[in-house]
């Protein structure tokens, strides 16, 4: 596949700079793969469309308010710094983006408020920022007087006190994402209709992938190399751990598209999944076949990104970016505070 298949035109107006409330009252576009039917509905019908014996798999992970801001020594430059997980916790290692990055080098020291200074020791491959400051643990309290939950750049508004609840998975339970899950940011964790359906929590504490934000850099997409992110499946799922998928065990839906790579990751080839955890750099374009994946809830991701190509992977390709027509002339909201789509 060619990053271009995955190009579509998306107008700043369809961007939704915040959720609806309530929200369960967002749209919801509900994709057949099979019929290749679209329906038009709202998200509080999504318990309409499960079934006895279906599996919902949600990521709680909680987002922790990452990008701060300090200035630089000597000069005084505002810099924003956005951390991306710990590295050496008792040293007080970070992994973080910074911006803008030229005025950053090895050796400087960025200082923030109730004294808390950083200092930059190392330079990754990649060129758009500097890693590896070392920040002290009081950098702790910093957050809660600084910080701001916006990593992501099409958000063109300040953050509001509102965002640090907005901006959150509503089933968000275990502290350490610093990117919110996005389709758990526009509505609430589905309540199944049918008592026998159930729900697996597994965690998933994401570093940001820049691919998510910006155009992957080369155009043939099977050479991109995703960022890893930690996962935690904490207990043995209760479905296909010991056997094959077979017609009565119900279908496994994921809420997210982490969601759906971490259970791909961590399947086998006959339908079984491990349980545990660790890191995944797992990659999901088309074509592939899914091997645990039944239903996917989701929502309407910016172009060229690797969250659009694992949709287009689940729903078929062409199909999916029909779809994406169907919605920008149907006024339907895009992005972390948009709209759901439910693919099955």
């Amino acid at each position: 596949m060619r990053l271009s298949n995955f190009r579509y035109t998306l107008p700043k107006t369809r961007i939704a700079d915040h959720p609806v409330e309530p929200r369960d009252s967002c749209k919801m576009m509900v994709l057949n793969r099979r019929k290749k039917e679209i329906e038009h509905k709202t998200f509080e019908d999504i318990a309409s469309y499960f079934k006895k014996g279906d599996l919902l798999i949600l990521n709680n992970s909680k987002v922790f308010p990452a990008k701060i801001f300090g200035q630089k020594e000597k000069t005084d430059a505002k810099i924003e710094v956005f951390l991306l997980r710990v590295l050496n916790r008792e040293a007080g290692l970070w992994d973080v983006l910074v911006d803008p990055a030229r005025k950053v080098r090895v050796g400087n020291k960025i200082y923030f408020e109730e004294d808390v200074v950083a200092k930059w020791s190392t330079i990754p491959p990649h060129a758009v920022a500097p890693s590896g400051s070392s920040i002290p643990k009081p950098m702790c309290s910093a957050w809660s007087t600084e910080s701001a939950m916006f990593p992501s750049p099409y958000f063109t508004r300040k953050s509001k006190e509102a965002d640090k609840e907005n901006y959150q998975t509503v089933y968000a339970s275990q502290t350490g994402a610093v990117v919110a899950q996005w389709q758990g940011c526009i509505s609430p964790c589905p309540h199944p209709e049918n008592p026998e359906t159930r729900r697996q929590d597994s965690s998933h504490y994401s570093s940001p992938k820049l691919s998510t934000f910006h155009a992957i850099e080369v155009e043939d997409v099977s050479k991109h190399k995703m960022d890893s992110e930690y996962f935690n499946i904490p207990t043995r799922p209760p479905w296909r751990s010991t056997r094959q998928k077979s017609k009565k065990n119900g279908r496994v839906i994921a809420v997210g598209t982490t969601t759906c790579r971490v259970l791909e990751a961590n399947a086998t080839v006959d339908g079984k999944i491990k349980f545990g955890q660790g890191w995944t750099d797992k990659f999901i374009y088309p074509p592939y076949q899914f091997k645990v994946t039944d239903a996917l809830v989701t929502n309407f991701q910016q172009p060229e990104t690797t969250l659009l190509m694992v949709v287009s992977a689940f729903a078929e390709h062409r199909f999916l970016m029909d779809s994406y027509k169907t919605a920008l002339k149907s006024d339907y909201r895009f992005l972390a505070y948009g709209d759901a789509m439910f693919i099955h």
